[in-house]
């Protein structure tokens, strides 16, 4: 399952725990008109159902979609906030949601059975798009935005260490064992894409003496103030921009991507193609730079997700305020 970058939950949506059924929603009442998107409103007449993960970044994401959706003349439904991947899913496949933006490492690896994930990002898209036809479900083209892991530090251990790449970390780790500590969940300590997977990939071989396992919130704090060198991130997540953190780049690509794309039922798009219009650069301009920025709008500041989700789509010009 995609892991969780916040604890915000829409409290509209009840589930019921036999078959993941969706019991409630209510109506998006955004007044908005198109802007650059939903020009001739194309979805008029269209009744859609969203849908998202609990999560801050999902809830976000969730009311972006719906937001274009009525911008383009749709009347939607809102069902975001469903716990876990699993249901969220569900609710796609069996019609109770038309459209989500999912993850292509959550639905390569949690919803299809695959096991080893697929490097390039494009192949790992195109390669779940291919697969999930089968099951009535459309996979339009991804997002630069990739929320996977990734390992960061805070400025002066970054000036101190000079590390950029994960194969900098590993040649440190040789040079100076003492030097790289770190701070990580305990489900990333032992998963096969987390750090016994990273420490073979790139020929670390970290002391477990210098592996302190953590909460998560607890080890974005822990590692801006530089209580281990490196803390395990999630690369959108808004506290590495709020708490100035430096990402290392994961130069032998060997966490899996996780882009967000939009993933609608088929049916649904057969009825209604301009979905595909209408998101298309929407979805183009979701970077981790904004996501980041987005989602440090509510995980730190305290704002509200799906006003955070409206003020970007106007700042940006895809939708106009009616």
């Amino acid at each position: 399952m995609r892991r969780r970058t916040g604890v915000t939950l829409a409290a509209s949506v009840l589930m019921v725990a036999a078959g993941c059924g969706l019991t409630s929603g209510s109506p998006m009442v955004d007044d908005v008109v198109p802007g650059t998107i939903g020009k001739g409103r194309p979805l008029e007449g269209a009744d859609l159902t969203i849908t998202s993960k609990e999560f801050t970044e999902q809830l976000i994401l969730g009311a972006i979609m719906g937001i274009a959706f009525q911008a383009a003349g749709a009347e939607v439904l809102d069902r975001t906030g469903i716990q876990g991947s699993v249901g969220t899913r569900a609710a796609v496949e069996n019609g109770d949601a038309d459209a989500t933006y999912e993850y292509t490492g959550t639905a390569w690896i949690t919803y299809l059975g695959n096991t080893k994930p697929i490097p390039d990002p494009r192949q790992q898209w195109e390669a779940v798009r291919d697969a999930d036809v089968r099951n009535d479900i459309t996979w339009l083209p991804p997002a630069p935005m990739n929320n996977t892991y990734a390992l960061a530090m805070n400025q002066a251990n970054h000036k101190k260490y000079g590390t950029n790449t994960l194969s900098e970390v590993a040649e440190l780790s040789k040079s100076d064992p003492g030097a790289v500590t770190l701070c990580v969940e305990g489900e990333f300590a032992n998963r096969a894409d987390g750090l016994p997977g990273l420490e073979k990939a790139y020929g670390m071989d970290i002391p477990a003496g210098n592996i302190t396992q953590m909460d998560t919130g607890i080890i974005y704090t822990q590692t801006a103030k530089g209580a281990c060198a490196y803390g395990e991130v999630y690369t959108t997540d808004g506290r590495i921009k709020s708490m100035n953190l430096v990402v290392m780049e994961d130069d032998k690509k060997f966490f899996p991507n996780y882009n967000a794309a939009p993933m609608v039922r088929t049916a649904t798009l057969d009825e209604w193609p301009a979905i595909a219009s209408v998101l298309a650069p929407v979805t183009k301009a979701l970077t981790n730079d904004v996501a980041r920025s987005l989602n440090a709008k509510v995980d730190v500041d305290g704002e509200d997700p799906h006003q955070v989700a409206l003020d970007w789509m106007v700042e940006k010009g895809f939708v106009r305020e009616g």
